[in-house]
């Protein structure tokens, strides 16, 4: 797991917000390079990484997502902070007293934090507990000297320019890895595990496999064309989400047989359970009722081809997540499983 960790941890601490992706892209086709896959970018910016099958009349294509949430800069407001609109669906509380960095359009970054417009209970009281936290409410405060909107300007920032939060990512002795993002970098980077193993073992997948890597997922779109045309199945590698009333957890791999898109192919599930126990995984199936992935917006789009969603359990999903390496490895040996047996 020294590669995954290593790698996982590297890919987290890399600021990728959907549209301002390019530098997780960049990561992420470095380390294709270095295994020997060739790779090309979609007009979208979405990377493809291509292993040639034993069959190569038909093809299957993984999928990952290297976007996360974030936001933009909405208004500069008189006092120079900032108001923000959100990058992906979150609740406004999770992101309160979170450390932010600011990109502008000139490649300048400053830091910040997310508080409410009244953060001091020294200051505003009982209304600092009961303050709504909503767009209106919450602001950036700039590590800069400035109390005017003209203050701000004069820093090159501007309405339009990308917030990302800062991932804090720990990884523990005990295997655990707390960190925002790990939707879906800890799925990209089971992708990664599974073409190292195959390549390091000189092992041909059954079918020319693609390895498809999106940058719009947070916001529907991701995998919404430029999948490659002999692609007759298609399994999206992203979180599962343990929590009340699920059995998704933190170690498993789970196979998802439903989400808000409706199901995903009866055929291919019951051929991922098969496989999980042959390989003797730990697995889980699960139904996610708020939750769509790459697979959603490709069937969306009018692909025609079997899709399928596994993933590792990422609990606390788009709030203040943690995993264990467990799910990871569990994720890359049915993969693994997948594209071979």
């Amino acid at each position: 797991m020294t590669y995954i960790l290593e790698n996982l941890e590297k890919l987290l601490k890399i600021p990728s917000p959907t549209g301002n992706t390019e530098n997780a892209v960049e990561f992420v086709e470095e380390r294709f390079k270095e295994l020997g896959i060739k790779t090309r970018r979609t007009t979208k910016g979405a990377l493809i990484a291509s292993i040639e099958g034993e069959n190569t009349d038909k093809e299957v294509t993984l999928s990952g997502h290297v976007d996360t949430l974030g936001g933009m800069v909405k208004e500069i407001k008189e006092n120079g902070k900032l108001k923000i609109s959100q990058l992906g669906g979150y609740v406004w509380s999770t992101i309160e007293g979170e450390h932010v960095l600011i990109e502008t359009m000139e490649g300048k970054t400053y830091t910040g934090t997310i508080l409410t417009t009244k953060a001091s209970s020294h200051v505003h009281g009982e209304k600092t507990k009961t303050i709504e936290r909503n767009a209106e409410n919450m602001e950036i405060r700039i590590d800069e000297k400035v109390d005017s909107k003209e203050d701000t300007l004069k820093l090159g920032i501007n309405v339009g320019d990308f917030v990302s939060f800062d991932p804090r990512t720990t990884i523990t002795g005990s295997g655990f890895i707390k960190s925002r993002h790990l939707d879906d970098k800890a799925g990209v980077i089971a992708i990664l595990g599974i073409a190292k193993h195959l390549t390091e073992n000189k092992i041909k997948p059954k079918y020319t496999t693609n390895f498809f890597i999106s940058t719009y997922e947070e916001v529907g779109h991701g995998a919404s064309t430029s999948i490659p045309e002999k692609t007759f199945e298609f399994i999206a590698v992203d979180m599962a989400a343990p929590g009340q009333g699920q059995s998704s957890d933190e170690f498993s791999v789970t196979i998802c047989a439903k989400d808000s898109s409706g199901p995903y192919d009866f055929e291919l599930r019951k051929r991922l359970v098969r496989l999980a126990k042959d390989e003797e995984l730990d697995y889980q199936v699960d139904i996610y009722p708020y939750y769509g992935s790459d697979a959603s917006a490709a069937l969306r789009a009018g692909y025609d081809f079997k899709a399928g969603l596994i993933g590792p359990g990422v609990d606390a999903s788009h709030s203040f997540e943690r995993t264990h390496q467990d799910a990871i490895e569990n994720t890359i040996k049915l993969g693994l499983a997948y594209l071979t047996k």
